[in-house]
């Protein structure tokens, strides 16, 4: 593995990190809810309620997609960063950006498209999510995107 796709693939784990503690944190502080439950939730995209019965098995299952969402957002910006030169030469703007396009695509798109189920409509849960999503997940991502370009001696850093 190069070091390029050492940043990129670090940069989804950060993103996940922050995403999935942010979560834990969140319910456990305004419901009491356990960790086990908040990945056990993630799964049910897979399994719908099923999920919430399932024990460490689902818990397991929401780990692994939740990590592979992030690192595929992470993958996915990066590609596009390589061809589009503004996106690692300015990560805060476009991270940030980036991070409210995840928070649109994953709560209009792919959790409607899941066996989900709706999610929280809680106004301090969204507003703080999308908040999350910029500074946390796509803000993070992007400044990994942009030290893996810099890393792979194959782009062109301009002058």
């Amino acid at each position: 593995m190069t070091g390029a796709w050492r940043f990129v693939f670090s940069g989804g784990l950060v993103a996940g990190t922050f995403d999935i503690v942010y979560a834990c944190v969140f319910w456990a502080i305004k419901r009491g809810v356990s960790p086990v439950r908040i990945l056990q939730r993630v799964a049910s995209g897979w399994l719908g309620e099923a999920s919430m019965t399932a024990g460490w098995a689902s818990a397991a299952l929401g780990f692994v997609t939740h990590y592979f969402i992030a690192t595929a957002m992470a993958v996915t910006y990066y590609l596009v960063a390589r061809r589009w030169p503004a996106l690692w030469e300015r990560p805060v703007p476009y991270g940030t950006a980036y991070g409210l396009l995840l928070y649109g695509i994953m709560n209009y798109i792919v959790v409607p498209l899941s066996r989900a189920g709706a999610s929280s409509k809680d106004p301090l849960w969204v507003a703080m999510s999308i908040a999350v999503h910029m500074l946390l997940i796509g803000l993070p991502i992007a400044l990994f995107a942009r030290r893996a370009i810099l890393a792979d001696s194959r782009t062109p850093v301009p002058a």
